[in-house]
């Protein structure tokens, strides 16, 4: 029998909480009643307790780390939204953190949505990124269009770095300008800088289409060109149209008009659209929506200051469109101090002790416009209301007329003096039929330089100086004109003289009722200066202060 070498026992081994129990142990013989102690045993087992729990989820962290799961594939949400240490990690997860302003945009349902304002907020990043919530679905098929091919440049550098961690597996074929998702959803990038070019798109179908920069169009036939290739087949994906944009560029007008004008920002408004079809009339709803942007809502922008005082320090037109995102102003405006925040009001009761007049501009093939003003006791005109329309007979157009204005007492109408004129008719004048209507009207002064006379008049109404308009402008708005309002803000300037407005292929028929109505009562000037300053300056002196004579 073989024998063994003697071996020294081995000595006990340390636990190395040993000393932990020890301490724990002390604290419980030293508390000195038994609901004491029992405190103690308790708060002992909450800390273990807590640092188990702390080397679970720790150790959670990192099986997912080393696997295909998420966070949210083994731990409740509510645990995770409570847990400091499982939103460190779902921070790491995260490769784009989307501003306020920029969840509005990715979160809107409407069908068309544009995005637009201001220089820096974050536009087309989220045009970018919005399309990626439906490329897990092979029916997913989109198209990012920039007007020319080389403005594509920036935004694939951002779809580089971001759709690769948003779909691993996502690659680009660069013959085909074309993103294919392990799903078999694709994104294309396009470029249409003429209606001729958006036709190439024609036939094919897109579940989503955005447009960067859309205003750089000088027309709406190319966005209405795609517009008919956005449709889709499969009901878990809607068909959106969505674009982004800043004012002062050459299509401002239309897109103002399609969506800034027909809604205030982020409300969500219908168009309807009817047609024809083998079953009979349709009528389909197109959802709008306008999200206004600033460069405030960019924090990675504003926090130094330093983009926004570039931005400040440029003219003043480019100032109010890139800054403060001001689709009211462009170069070359007839009317540069026209501003909504300053002459458009909320419609308010006019008193019946205002002099209240109407003033008109007619017209049956092409539209016609009357506006209703009220002067109050500082003489301000209020315009407080608008009708707006074509295709309307004079006689009806009278009845209208008076049938709006039933209650009020309005001392007088002014209307276009072309109404009376008869160019060889023999019948009755549009004059004469309003007349036997009931509807009367005093000519507009139509005199040879009317037209740069009745401008300034206008600009004088508009003028904001604290001497000259002590009391604010001397001409306010209700925002329940948008005819007029429109027009102030856009009408252009004559490209012959600075000192008339542009009356070629533009919409004027509202500017020309207020320049009639305006140039019927010229400002008075005791209502444009500051009436005390104004007498002290003609106050006879006196020779002898003391006994004021």
């Amino acid at each position: 029998m073989a024998l063994k070498k003697n071996v020294a026992p081995p000595k006990p081994r340390k636990h190395k909480g040993s000393k932990y129990r020890k301490t724990q142990r002390a604290k419980i013989l030293a508390a000195k009643t038994p609901e004491e102690k029992e405190i103690v045993r308790q708060k002992i087992k909450l800390t273990q307790a807590k640092r188990n729990a702390t080397r679970a989820k720790k150790n959670i962290k990192n099986i997912v780390e080393s696997s295909d799961l998420t966070l949210q594939d083994v731990v409740p949400q509510s645990d995770i939204d409570s847990d400091p240490i499982f939103q460190e990690e779902i921070e790491k997860e995260i490769i784009f953190q989307p501003t306020e302003k920029q969840a509005i945009f990715l979160a809107a349902s409407e069908d068309e949505v544009f995005y637009g304002g201001a220089r820096g907020g974050g536009k087309t990043y989220s045009l970018i990124a919005d399309p990626l919530r439906y490329c897990d679905n092979p029916n997913m098929s989109g198209l990012l269009v920039r007007r020319t091919m080389p403005e594509l440049r920036d935004i694939l550098h951002h779809m580089m770095i971001l759709y690769p961690k948003a779909y691993p597996g996502a690659k680009f074929n660069k013959q085909e300008n074309t993103w294919r998702f392990p799903s078999g959803a694709r994104i294309e990038l396009g470029y249409a800088e003429t209606e001729q070019d958006a036709l190439r798109y024609q036939g094919r179908a897109y579940t989503w289409i955005g447009i960067d920069e859309l205003p750089q169009y000088e027309s709406p036939a190319v966005y209405n060109m795609l517009q008919s290739s956005c449709r889709s087949t499969d009901p878990t994906i809607p068909a959106q149209m969505r674009a982004t944009g800043n004012p002062g560029n050459i299509g401002s007008w239309w897109v103002k008009e399609m969506f800034i004008n027909a809604a205030p920002p982020n409300e969500t408004f219908e168009i309807k659209v009817s047609y024809d079809s083998p079953q009979g009339p349709r009528e389909r709803v197109v959802r709008r929506r306008y999200i206004p942007a600033t460069v405030w809502d960019n924090p990675y922008l504003t926090y130094d200051d330093a983009y926004v005082s570039m931005l400040a320090t440029l003219p003043e037109v480019k100032r109010k469109q890139f800054l403060e995102g001001n689709w009211d102003v462009f170069e070359g405006a007839a009317f540069p101090e026209f501003d909504r925040a300053i002459h458009v009001v909320e419609p308010f009761d006019v008193p019946n002790n205002w002099y209240k007049f109407r003033m008109a501009d007619w017209g049956y093939a092409t539209p016609f416009c009357v506006l209703w003003g009220a002067v109050d006791w500082d003489g301000i005109l209020w315009i407080y209301r608008e009708y707006y329309d074509k295709g309307v007979l004079a006689s009806d157009f009278a009845k209208n007329v008076l049938e709006i204005e039933e209650g009020e007492r309005i001392q007088y109408g002014v209307i276009d003096g072309s109404v009376s004129s008869r160019r060889g008719e023999i019948g009755p004048s549009v004059y004469e039929s309003m007349v036997a209507a009931g509807c009367r009207w005093r000519f507009a002064d139509r005199h040879q330089d009317s037209r740069r006379t009745g401008k300034l008049e206008i600009h004088k109404y508009l003028a904001v100086n604290e001497f000259l308009n002590p009391v604010g402008p001397s001409l306010r708005v209700f925002n329940n004109c948008p005819k007029l309002i429109h027009q102030l803000a856009t009408l252009p300037v004559d490209k012959l003289d600075d000192e008339k407005v542009e009356k070629k292929n533009v919409e004027d028929h509202a500017y020309d009722a207020l320049k009639y109505g305006i140039m019927s009562r010229p400002v008075n000037p005791m209502h444009i200066v500051d009436v005390n300053a104004f007498r002290e300056r003609n106050q006879p002196k006196t020779a002898d202060e003391k006994f004021g004579y």
